[in-house]
């Protein structure tokens, strides 16, 4: 059932470097709810893989001397929903993961999976794209940080270079401190189900609530990696908090994505329902800012 050629169980980060830069053809394998589908379904058969499961090093959800969420990348999407730190300051990321697939997988699936895996349809990418995520790689030259809009590079492919392993992502405080969001996936199905559309937005309102300081804006599925909307975010930010700059905020979402016909859905149901998620999420986002409309 399971075709491979070689496993290897990593001792550390160091050893997994070690071993990434000795089998420079072997897989990274964490908790397996992708890599091990799709070996059963022959697309990995005769791979080598490298464990790196055990390296508890790598879980967890802190806040770091910068003032950073660190979350480890073998942090499974159960234990960020459940997290205190990400319940206080990004709710949101703890909603969005919560919507992979059933229990089982997010008991066993990891963040860091999820984004290396590279699809535009992961559940966490368009809210990391909102909350100007950091991925964090270490590899034979030491630790690197990339922006995650900079790590998709093109359809399932990540700027991971030779010998690295991504480590953690950050979310840096000037991104989640006075700022709420709210993430919809659209699917077919309540569970179970790839999205046909993500959209995450947050916002950080003036003191006095009446107008946007500063909005983000992301989608999955609007294009062959997950986006942020710059044009949409230029457009509403220092505007005032009311229906009408919101209705033109959710249609200025049509210049920014680029979603694809595909046998899920077409280029118009995408286009209608990113422009409605955009609405429906900014709306959230106001009310749990503590806006009003």
């Amino acid at each position: 059932m399971y075709d491979m050629k070689a496993y290897y169980e990593s001792e550390s980060v160091q050893h997994a470097i070690e071993l990434r830069l000795a089998h420079p053809e072997a897989h990274i394998i964490a908790g397996g709810s992708d890599v091990l589908v799709q070996m059963r379904e022959g697309k990995r058969a005769g791979v080598e893989l490298i464990s790196i499961f055990m390296l508890d090093e790598l879980r967890g959800v802190t806040i770091d001397e910068e003032e950073n969420i660190r979350i480890g990348s073998l942090t499974s999407f159960s234990h960020i929903t459940k997290n205190p730190i990400i319940q206080q300051y990004i709710n949101v990321l703890g909603e969005a993961v919560d919507q992979v697939g059933g229990p089982q997988i997010r008991n066993i699936g990891t963040i860091g999976g999820n984004t290396c895996n590279g699809v535009t349809s992961a559940d966490s990418a368009s809210t990391l794209h909102a909350w100007e995520a950091i991925v964090e790689l270490t590899g034979p030259k030491g630790v690197r940080r990339i922006p995650i809009k900079d790590f998709y590079l093109k359809a399932k492919v990540v700027d991971i270079r030779e010998g690295e392993i991504q480590t953690a992502i950050l979310i840096p405080k000037a991104s989640y401190e006075n700022t709420y969001g709210y993430y919809i996936k659209y699917a077919m199905r309540n569970a179970l189900d790839i999205a046909t559309n993500g959209c995450s937005v947050n916002v950080r309102l003036s003191e006095d609530k009446k107008t946007f300081d500063r909005v983000r804006v992301a989608y999955g599925v609007a294009g062959p990696v997950p986006m942020r909307c710059p044009n949409t975010e230029a457009f509403i930010n220092g505007k005032e908090v009311t229906m009408e700059n919101i209705e033109a905020f959710a249609q200025k979402v049509l210049e920014d994505i680029n979603p694809r016909d595909s046998w899920r859905a077409s280029k118009a149901l995408r286009q209608h329902v990113a422009v409605e998620s955009a609405k429906r999420c900014i709306i959230e986002s106001v009310k749990r800012a503590g806006g009003e409309l």
